[in-house]
């Protein structure tokens, strides 16, 4: 039990930063043009820009994929000490969550590829995906490794018997 759930808040902590850094980064699109180049992320810098619906329903999904992993490595953490958590619950609970996490960051990263990628690119611009959209990927795969490392915690748990009562 102890590797795996060991393993599973590296992993959560893993994702619960990079989504983060994904989230608060502007550089999840780069556009270089013939005479200079920009960079663009979640959050407009400007209030007079309309901002397109895609990018709010990205915001969503990523900001509930950072709550859900905050509770799943609380769980995790929280497990480490029997006195303050369920006995046999925590990982359970931490599973849940960080497969809730990765089903949120998931939704989030797959609107916002695709509404990009159906975009019509100008002549001149040519727009290519960055960093800040590579990490959110990446937090994905860090919260399903998470969620399937905390339920082998959860299954090697040793369960209360009649003896334990």
């Amino acid at each position: 039990m102890e590797p795996c759930r060991s393993l599973a808040l590296l992993a959560g902590l893993l994702g619960l930063t990079s989504s983060l850094i994904a989230l608060s980064t502007d550089f999840w699109i780069v556009a270089t043009g013939p005479n200079s180049s920009s960079h663009s992320g979640l959050w407009p810098r400007t209030h007079e820009i309309q901002v397109a619906g895609y990018i709010h329903v990205t915001q969503s999904f990523c900001i509930l994929a950072a709550l859900w992993s905050l509770v799943s490595v609380g769980f995790l953490i929280l497990s480490y000490s029997p006195a303050l958590s369920l006995p046999g619950r925590g990982p359970l609970v931490s599973t849940v969550m960080a497969f809730a996490a990765a089903l949120s960051i998931i939704v989030a990263m797959a609107v916002y590829t695709s509404n990009r990628w159906s975009q019509t690119p100008f002549p001149q611009v040519q727009t290519f995906f960055s960093w800040s959209f590579y990490l959110g990927w990446a937090s994905s795969i860090l919260f399903l490794c998470a969620g399937c490392l905390s339920l082998g915690a959860h299954c090697k748990t040793p369960r209360a018997g009649y003896e334990t009562l």
